[in-house]
């Protein structure tokens, strides 16, 4: 027997699979109550045949033997487990429990269910309700314990004291910043006021006795009159540095230190400019002296222009001389060319068509070739992809193979890891497709899928980890035993140490279409399974296991063996 995740099943099963998971083994208000089945305290002295001679806890999802007495659904299940391989005793009067007698008791199941209990929270709450409706009541019961919802708080209060913690007494709430009216947490408002509120008032850095808001400090640094500052007058010679308030005291004693500052900065910018009109005036005297020169040039320059032009006319009559002996050349070849048209027009003809005939012949023999290469190149195109289509179409084959022979169990057993858990449920809340699948493999045996909906499915959607199987065609289901009979569990393993596995187990109904051997048109058989197998706040969040740790999850499927002949 092998098991991994399944399929998706065709739409036409859709119906029938819902109708399937909604009547799972256990009900919600049953598997809730599971953690508070010995705390209960009923207001009728609970009746021996209603007490599980396994847990002596009130019997949740009764299941009868032959010999009468009732168990719970779990504790049956876990007493199946603990004997295989030798069949379990009745612990009451020893008698052999047969797996194929065992039966839901609904009737005494409808009894249970309609029995009065006090709230869990007595004395504090007295309220009475039927054992179905205990866990509708402890959702609203005011005396109810429940954990602070304010992060990084751990309180835990009543219900009825909650919402004046939340607001009022929690040190982790949100309150206004009395200053800038921002919401921020409790606990870190001081730190907020001290350091980086931009609304409280801060002194001065430069200790004046102005109080500044601390968003306006740089806008106040730039009056602030202990701010250090240089005299306005420093670019004329002043280097006095003082605070401003004292350098405006400063600037306003010593008006006539500074004119003079500044008239000695005049009277040197004056000098300056005199040395500058001083260099322009010999630089205009150069220029004069530069366009003397110039002209003198200018004059050398003429006569060897006229000697220029002269030149051009003796290069011009050359011209013309060797352009009439051009002319005459080309005559003489008129001439030529006319006697050889009369000469020799036929033999010229002939050469052409010569030439013409072997070029065609060069062309033909090219294309021949080339069609040649051509047939061979597709021939061997055609092979390499035959070839090519049979390797992909082995290594496929191999591949498929690979994955059935790494997930394949032999002895009934086999643990799915499930990684990266709250990316997959974030996956299925946002409407991506809701089940994990991997490759469903098996060898000599039943070939069967697990399937997983880690945000619900059907009843427990939004509230529940959703468990289910499915049987899907075999290599070797012609050699096996139909309907399928035997026990299936399911199992989420806590990873603590502790060994506190949450398990639930069905023997399969051999009526059920489910069962019956897979047709290979329909790809797999309905799921079956458990809609409600563990609520999602004690699948993550548990007292006394850990389900999830380090974002992943482990699921044993385990199916019972026993009466299978192997082949």
């Amino acid at each position: 027997m092998a098991a991994a995740l399944g399929g998706s099943e065709e739409s036409s099963l859709e119906s029938e699979e819902s109708a399937r998971r909604s009547t799972g083994p256990v009900g919600c208000w049953e598997s809730e109550l599971a953690s508070v089945q010995h705390c209960l305290k009923f207001v009728l002295k609970l009746k021996d045949e209603f007490v599980c001679p396994v847990c002596r806890g009130v019997v949740l999802n009764p299941q009868q033997n032959s010999c009468g007495h009732i168990y719970c659904f779990h504790c049956l299940q876990g007493l199946l487990e603990s004997s295989a391989p030798s069949s379990p005793v009745c612990p009451v009067d020893g008698a052999v429990i047969t797996p194929a007698e065992v039966f839901q008791d609904n009737c005494c199941k409808r009894e249970i269910s309609s029995l009065e209990v006090f709230c869990t929270n007595l004395p504090a709450c007295t309220q009475v309700v039927t054992l179905h409706r205990l866990q509708e009541h402890l959702r609203s019961c005011q005396y109810e314990q429940l954990q602070c919802t304010n992060p990084g708080c751990r309180a835990a209060l009543q219900r009825r004291h909650l919402h004046e913690h939340l607001t009022n007494t929690c040190p982790q709430r949100m309150e206004l910043c009395p200053h800038c009216r921002q919401p921020h947490r409790l606990s870190l408002i001081q730190d907020h006021v001290q350091s980086s509120c931009p609304d409280v008032e801060v002194d001065c850095p430069n200790s004046c006795s102005q109080k500044v808001p601390r968003h306006q400090l740089t806008e106040h640094m730039e009056s602030c009159p202990e701010l250090l500052v240089d005299c306005s007058y420093k670019k004329f010679g002043c280097f006095v540095q003082d605070k401003r308030r004292n350098v405006k005291l400063h600037e306003d004693a010593a008006v006539n230190r500074h004119m003079l500052l500044v008239l000695e900065s005049n009277t040197h910018l004056e000098q300056q400019v005199e040395v500058l009109q001083e260099g322009a005036l010999q630089r205009q005297q150069e220029v004069q002296t530069d366009s003397l020169l110039l002209a003198g040039l200018q004059r050398r320059i003429r006569p060897l222009l006229q000697q220029s032009i002269n030149h051009e006319h003796v290069v011009s009559a050359a011209q013309g001389t060797l352009s009439r002996q051009e002319d005459a050349l080309s005559a003489v070849q008129l001439d030529t060319q006319q006697v050889s048209r009369v000469l020799g027009p036929g033999l010229e003809e002939l050469e052409q068509l010569r030439k013409s005939l072997d070029a065609v012949m060069q062309d033909v023999s090219a294309a021949e070739a080339l069609k040649e290469h051509l047939g061979n190149l597709e021939e061997n195109l055609k092979h390499h992809s035959g070839l090519l289509d049979l390797h992909a179409t082995q290594l496929s084959h191999n591949k498929q193979h690979l994955q059935e022979l790494e997930a394949t169990s032999y002895d009934g057993k086999l643990i799915w890891k499930i990684q990266d858990f709250g990316k997959r449920k974030e996956a299925e809340v946002k409407g991506q497709p809701p089940c994990l699948s991997s490759c469903p493999p098996g060898r000599c045996g039943y070939k069967m899928a697990i399937k997983a909906y880690l945000n619900g499915d059907g009843e427990g959607r939004g509230t529940h980890l959703s468990l289910y199987v499915v049987l899907m065609p075999g290599d070797f289901d012609a050699l096996l035993p139909w309907p399928f009979r035997q026990t299936v569990s399911l199992s989420v393993l806590d990873q603590s140490g502790a060994g506190n596995h949450r398990s639930l187990s069905f023997r399969p109904d051999p009526t059920s279409k489910s069962f019956q051997q897979p047709k290979a048109e329909s790809g797999s058989n309905i799921a079956v399974g458990f809609s409600c197998f563990i609520p999602l706040n004690k699948l993550e969040t548990p007292h006394n296991a850990v389900y999830v740790k380090d974002d992943t999850m482990f699921v044993k499927v385990k199916v019972d063996v026993s009466g299978l002949d192997h082949l």
